[in-house]
């Protein structure tokens, strides 16, 4: 019996081991892909394909006019708006109101600091290569910061992807977990087609933002997991710690009767 303990407490962290491995691997990547990404556009090596992109989505002979019917064109503008500082900074305000009033208080400061941690890095990154907005062709919308990267996209990811990480983490099932964060991937990506579609950045800005947005909302998934293990945030509802007010079904064998204890 000692045996097969210590045999499923060993699997057990190696399992834990293989995920933060993976993990860091992940990290890496994204950091590596955002590096060689922004190496690329620094030297002009990704004008052509930025250029053959854009073209693509207007209209032959007609450079102001998207393709598509005008339908398409308002839902650009629509999703295009989830990304805006209004909208971010709305659903920031009301998942934090969420936590506060579900008593979670470290995962609202905690949520805070990584949206505000993002915005700060997206304007540091614009300040630094401050890359012309497109001229190629007429915006759908107006722009007044630099291109690269581009902050609708990497907000959006940072936002986006902090609020599902960490909803997603107090969901009681593995379903809405995943329905979470899929939805939160779903909205990122869109803002960051809208803004390609609408002519207001290149797409090498787009996928930059995503990466860089991707990355620090990862290194936020990585560091509220350290913290609930350190109990300075509050744990995974689907791991509970063991000391936890929690309600807890015991069999009693005496009898058979099911017992309920607080």
């Amino acid at each position: 019996m000692g045996h097969s303990v210590k045999a499923l407490m060993t699997a057990l962290s190696q399992a834990i081991e293989l995920r933060w491995l993976f993990f860091l691997i992940g990290l890496v990547c994204a950091f590596w892909a955002l590096a060689e990404l922004t190496d690329e556009v620094v030297e002009g090596s990704t004008s052509s394909l930025d250029r053959s992109i854009l073209l693509a989505l207007r209209t032959p002979g007609d450079l102001s006019d998207p393709i598509g019917p005008e339908w398409l064109r308002e839902m650009g503008r629509d999703l295009t708006a989830l990304g805006g500082v209004a909208i971010l900074t709305l659903a920031t305000a009301l998942v934090a109101l969420y936590f506060l009033m579900r008593q979670r208080i470290s995962s609202m400061l905690f949520l805070l600091s990584a949206v505000g941690g993002g915005i700060v890095l997206s304007s540091i990154a614009k300040d630094i290569f401050d890359r012309p907005r497109p001229d190629l062709v007429p915006h759908g919308s107006i722009v007044h910061t630099a291109s690269f990267p581009s902050g609708h996209s990497m907000m959006a990811a940072v936002t986006y992807l902090s609020l599902g990480v960490l909803v997603a983490r107090v969901q009681p099932s593995r379903r809405l977990k995943i329905f979470v964060m899929l939805t939160a991937v779903v909205l990122t990506l869109l803002v960051g087609i809208s803004r390609v579609y609408l002519g207001v950045h290149w797409p090498t800005d787009v996928l930059a933002g995503w990466l860089g947005g991707a990355a620090w909302a990862a290194i936020c998934f990585g560091t509220a997991q350290l913290l609930a293990r350190r109990g300075h945030i509050e744990p995974d509802t689907a791991n509970p710690p063991n000391n936890a007010d929690k309600r807890s079904v015991a069999t009693d064998r005496s009898d058979g009767k099911v017992s309920d204890h607080r």
